[in-house]
C-alpha cells in the first residue's frame, strides 16, 4: 500500500508546487487587501465590475492600491480555478476533489463580498465577513498544499493522545479563537467597534495557542509531523504578539507617521493570515496523527466483549 502511495505522489509533483504557488499569491492578495484597508482607499475606484481601463491611467494614491487589489485577486481567481480543474482531474481522493471545488466557490464569494463593499460604500458587516473569508481562503490554500505534498502522502504516523485536555479537541478550537480573533481586528479596522475586544482576545488566543503546542513538543518531541507544526504556529505567533503591539503604538502615532501605520498594520494582518494558517496545518496534523485516548474502562469493556 505504501508503494503505491508513493507512486501517486510521484505523479502529481507539479500539483503541489502549484498549490504551493496559489497560497503563496492569496497571501501577497491579503497584503495588498490590508494596504487598502490601512490606506482607506476601498471607495478608490466604484466603478465594480467595471473595466479597468478607464483607472489605470490614473493608478495614483487610493486608485493605486485599491485597483492593485483587484488585479491581484483577479489573477488568484483565475489561478484557483485552474487548481479546482486540476484536482478533478488528476485526485483520486473525493474529500480532495470537494475541497478544490470549495476553494472556488471561497473566491467567487470573496470576490462578491468585495464588490458587495465597494458597492455599498463598505458597511461594516460586510467588510468584516470580507476580511474573515480571505484569511479563511488563504488557509484552505495552505491546507490544499499540504494535502498533495510527498510527506502527507507518506502516510501517517499515529500516536495516542496523553488524555485530558485532548489535544484533538485543542486542535479545533485554536483555528476557531484564531479565526474569531481576526474578525475583532478586522471589526477594530472597519470601526464597527472598539480596540478592546481585540485586545482582550490577544490575552487569550496567544495563551490557547502556547498551550496546545507545548502539549504538542512536550508529548510528542520527535514526531515528524507535529513538531514542526507546532514549532511554526509558536514562532508565527510570536511575531505576531509583537507586530500587534508595533502597529497600536503606530496607531497612535499615524498623524506624524502615517507610513509606519500603514506598514505594520499591513504587516500585523498578513501574519494574522499566516498565524491561522498555521493553527489549521496544526489541527490537520494533530486530527491525522492523534489518536483519541482509550479509556480504562472503555478498554476492559472491548476485550470483555471480544473474549465472549
Amino acid at each position: 500500500m505504501k508503494v503505491v502511495v508513493l507512486a501517486n505522489s510521484m505523479q502529481t509533483p507539479w500539483l503541489h508546487r502549484y498549490a504551493t504557488l496559489v497560497a503563496v499569491c492569496t497571501l501577497f492578495l491579503v497584503v495588498a487587501g490590508a494596504s487598502v484597508t490601512s490606506k482607506e482607499a476601498g471607495l478608490s475606484v466604484p466603478d465594480w465590475p467595471l473595466s479597468y481601463g478607464q483607472v489605470i491611467p490614473q493608478m495614483t494614491g487610493g486608485v493605486l492600491f485599491e485597483t492593485g487589489h483587484r488585479m491581484i485577486a483577479t489573477v488568484v481567481g483565475i489561478l484557483t480555478i485552474i487548481l479546482a480543474i486540476w484536482i478533478a482531474r488528476v485526485e483520486k481522493r473525493a474529500w480532495m476533489r470537494r475541497l478544490g471545488w470549495l476553494a472556488l466557490g471561497g473566491v467567487v464569494a470573496q470576490g462578491l463580498l468585495g464588490g458587495a463593499t465597494v458597492l455599498l460604500l463598505q458597511p461594516a458587516p460586510i467588510s468584516v465577513a470580507h476580511a474573515c473569508l480571505a484569511q479563511l481562503f488563504f488557509s484552505v490554500t495552505v491546507a490544499i498544499a499540504v494535502f498533495t505534498s510527498r510527506k502527507w502522502q507518506q502516510g501517517p504516523e499515529p500516536v495516542e493522545d496523553y488524555g485530558w485536555p485532548s489535544l484533538r479537541s485543542l486542535a479545533i478550537l485554536t483555528p476557531v479563537l484564531v479565526l474569531a480573533q481576526i474578525g475583532l481586528g478586522a471589526g477594530f479596522r472597519h470601526r464597527a467597534f472598539g480596540l478592546l475586544p481585540h485586545v482582550i482576545g490577544a490575552m487569550i488566543v496567544p495563551l490557547v495557542i502556547l498551550l496546545v503546542s507545548a502539549f504538542v513538543l512536550h508529548q510528542f518531541p520527535k514526531h515528524r509531523a507535529l513538531r514542526p507544526a507546532a514549532v511554526g504556529l509558536l514562532a508565527i505567533t510570536l511575531v505576531q504578539i509583537f507586530l500587534g503591539i508595533a502597529a497600536y503604538f503606530a496607531r497612535l502615532q499615524a498623524a506624524e507617521y502615517p507610513l509606519a501605520m500603514v506598514l505594520t498594520t499591513v504587516a500585523h494582518v498578513a501574519t494574522g493570515g499566516l498565524t491561522l494558517a498555521a493553527s489549521v496545518v496544526l489541527a490537520i496534523q494533530i486530527r491525522r496523527n492523534v489518536r483519541a485516548a482509550v479509556s480504562v474502562e472503555s478498554a476492559e469493556t472491548s476485550q470483555v466483549t471480544v473474549t465472549s
